[in-house]
């Protein structure tokens, strides 16, 4: 079952710029990293980018979501001086990793590029993108602006 967003969520998920992902280890070890994401209002996309890594050892992230095929996303705003604007968004469902031989990779790329003017510099055709399919969606605060 594939939950989703309503138009409200989507403008806030498209007006924010970073988001936290959970990932889950086999044996239960949880790991959380800040993340650049795209959204085509279907699935939520994060490039493997070629910002230094350790070399020749897989992303934790990577090897999570390949044991448990499961992640989540945390989007939110925090404002310092005006918490009435404060706000999150909660996404959890299955993740599919694209590869590069897959149809959907250039698309997905490029819907990433046009988010993210840094990934337009960067390598992305040859690294896998994550795809989460949100399967529930939870949210509070000022969702709306």
């Amino acid at each position: 079952m594939t939950a989703r967003l309503t138009d409200a969520q989507l403008r806030f998920v498209q007006a924010q710029r970073i988001g936290h992902l959970a990932t889950t280890s086999a044996s239960g070890e949880s790991h959380v990293m800040p993340v650049c994401y795209a959204c085509d209002g279907e699935r939520f996309y994060i490039a493997i980018d070629e910002k230094p890594k350790r070399p020749g050892r897989t992303l934790q992230r990577v090897s999570n979501i390949e044991a448990t095929h499961r992640a989540a996303l945390i989007i939110d705003r925090y404002d310092d001086t005006d918490w009435s604007r404060l706000a999150w968004l909660h996404v959890r469902g299955p993740v599919t990793m694209f590869g590069p031989d897959d149809p959907e990779h250039a698309g997905i790329i490029a819907l990433l590029r046009v988010r993210y003017s840094q990934y337009r510099a960067m390598r992305l055709e040859d690294a896998p993108v994550i795809a989460i399919t949100p399967q529930h969606v939870t949210g509070w605060g000022a969702i709306e602006p």
